[in-house]
């Protein structure tokens, strides 16, 4: 197949343009050129940016594709720049949302594509659920090929899975140094972290999928860790015994609403995921690595690049704070 990349460089996009690359298609990556990871060799690059529909219209010239993935919408002006580049130059147009899309706290266990979308505290999850219901209208009104995949918290082995967003190293760096973690709650909730390349293997599998049109799937490990165990794999993996220290949510949304967000939003509450839909369409889909395997990545990686991502001071000081009260 002819596959289009909107991104191709990032997190998630990265290990599924090397994947299907790998399998044998035709990809193209429609970036601006400014990611820190490389381009998969093989790939063919359409140097353009996708907010200025001009430059994206120039890069793509008269080409068509049998799927185009897109990483890098998040909000519903997006989708209409979309919807005006591939109407017609696609045979599927593939939305990658966000499983914190889903109602928080959950009404019914596991989590299928079919419980309801509602986000009352996370702009980034309301956002993702405009662009879903923007697309159904196209897919229902106007015939336009719309797949949405939704990952829960994919990681590779630059992300820390630590809130708020560039925090990570911030939180290994005090693990490293032997001073209290800040985890939310009382740790025991429960969450499920996706390896990217395992991501990769359900994504490739939905692209050019007949069946796979008009319809809605998530695609996550099956593992299902704690709080507590993954701060404590990622800190063994690094070599330590992280000290752990619990603080209620709300607290900390108090003090962060950044971090708060994405805990109230999503983290908070316990996830677990049935992925028997993707299964049908993909049925040698298996998330095969656990997190420690992953940690152990993301712990010799930060080992050589320990300056990857900034230190967030704001964060390292309100921890302290919190051990303060909490410890």
């Amino acid at each position: 197949m002819r596959i289009l990349f909107i991104g191709g460089t990032g997190i998630i996009s990265s290990a599924c343009s090397k994947l299907a690359l790998d399998a044998g298609h035709e990809v193209y990556l429609l970036c601006r050129g400014s990611s820190p990871r490389s381009v998969p060799e093989g790939a063919r690059v359409l140097t353009g940016d996708v907010r200025d529909p001009s430059s994206a219209a120039r890069a793509l010239g008269d080409l068509k594709f049998d799927a185009v993935a897109d990483f890098i919408a998040f909000e519903p002006a997006h989708i209409e720049t979309a919807l005006g580049l591939f109407h017609g130059r696609t045979g599927q147009y593939v939305f990658i949302s966000s499983a914190s899309a889903y109602k928080k706290p959950v009404d019914h266990w596991p989590i299928t594509e079919a419980t309801p979308l509602f986000n009352p505290y996370w702009q980034y999850s309301r956002n993702k659920i405009a662009c879903e219901e923007r697309l159904l209208k196209a897919y229902r009104e106007q015939g336009f090929p719309m797949t949405v995949v939704r990952p829960s918290h994919t990681y590779d082995r630059t992300l820390l899975p630590f809130d708020p967003h560039g925090a990570g190293y911030t939180v290994l760096k005090r693990m490293l140094e032997n001073k209290p973690i800040v985890v939310h709650g009382d740790g025991t909730s429960l969450w499920v972290l996706t390896h990217h390349r395992d991501f990769a293997k359900g994504f490739v599998g939905l692209l050019g999928h007949p069946k796979a049109v008009g319809e809605t799937f998530h695609i996550t490990s099956d593992e299902v860790l704690t709080w507590n165990q993954i701060f404590t794999i990622v800190g063994n993996a690094a070599g330590v015994s992280p000290k752990l220290v619990h603080v209620p949510s709300e607290t900390i949304a108090k003090h962060h609403p950044e971090w708060g967000a994405g805990l109230l939003g999503d983290k908070t509450h316990s996830v677990i995921f049935d992925n028997t839909k993707l299964k049908r369409l993909v049925p040698d889909f298996v998330a095969a690595i656990p997190f420690r395997q992953g940690a152990a990545e993301i712990a010799e990686f930060y080992a050589k690049n320990p300056s990857f991502q900034p230190l967030r001071p704001d964060v390292d000081e309100l921890m302290d704070r919190l051990v303060q009260s909490y410890g």
